[in-house]
């Protein structure tokens, strides 16, 4: 009887593991971007490069972003949408309008700078370039 209760103990530790209370882990710190609610993206957002705006009027709990973009004339915004991964607070833009047949920006909000940064897909020329928003003041 003693061995067959230290068998099905034996058992149970290769199975479970040890049974000990475990410590207290610590949580982990949060980084500034995931403590930035999203209606920090709301704002007007200038390319330094060319001028190009980013109108971001409101932020839904649900992903979508009420926004415009002029370049320097309004060009319609098909779809713009925001969503938290890794901890980055992120931007997606979809334009289509003479010239703008599907170009997109894919970008990031850098808390510590507050800027917008990321890929403009201009589909036109099927090229990617690198380009960063400042916030207007």
């Amino acid at each position: 009887m003693l061995l067959a209760r230290f068998l099905v103990a034996a058992a149970a530790l290769v199975v479970f593991g040890p049974i000990l209370p475990l410590a207290p882990v610590p949580a982990l710190a949060q980084s500034k971007a995931d403590k930035v609610g999203a209606e920090r993206l709301v704002g007007r957002w200038v390319r330094p490069d060319g001028g190009y705006v980013l109108d971001i009027r409101s932020a839904q709990a649900d992903g979508r972003l009420d926004a415009a973009y002029l370049n320097p004339r309004s060009i319609k915004v098909s779809r713009a949408e925001w969503r938290r991964e890794d901890g980055r607070l992120l931007v997606f833009v979809e334009l289509r309008d003479a010239n703008y047949p599907g170009s997109t920006y894919n970008l990031r909000y850098v808390p510590d700078k507050d800027r917008l940064v990321g890929a403009y897909y201009q589909a036109v020329q099927r090229q990617t370039f690198d380009v960063e928003f400042v916030r207007q003041k």
